[in-house]
């Protein structure tokens, strides 16, 4: 038994004849960590990714609601009302006429 774990940690097991096979066995598994090493990266940039997005929509959401807000208050009567008091421009007493232009039909 003692003589094995010294033999492993020597590193027989790679000079001996069979070493070809533990060679490849390596390099394989040692390209398998690369490869996933790589891939939980760019997993990783992306989750960071779809977060800062997530972030930038709900920006993007807020500002929306509150220049809806604006336009809505600015679009009130009232306000424009009040807006146009220093041009000198004020509402009317009296309703809005309608003018009927009628067709002549033997055109």
């Amino acid at each position: 038994m003692q003589k094995s774990v010294f033999a492993i940690l020597k590193g027989e097991f790679l000079t001996n004849k069979d070493a070809s096979k533990n060679w490849s066995f390596i390099l394989f598994c040692t390209l398998l960590a690369i490869i996933m090493i790589a891939s939980s990266h760019t997993a990783e940039k992306k989750v960071f990714k779809v977060a800062e997005l997530n972030q930038e929509i709900q920006e993007l959401r807020s500002e929306f609601v509150d220049s809806r807000k604006r336009l809505m208050q600015l679009k009130m009567e009232s306000n424009i009302a009040e807006m146009m008091k220093p041009k000198g421009i004020f509402t009317s007493d009296q309703p809005a006429i309608k003018i009927v232009i009628e067709s002549d039909e033997s055109n």
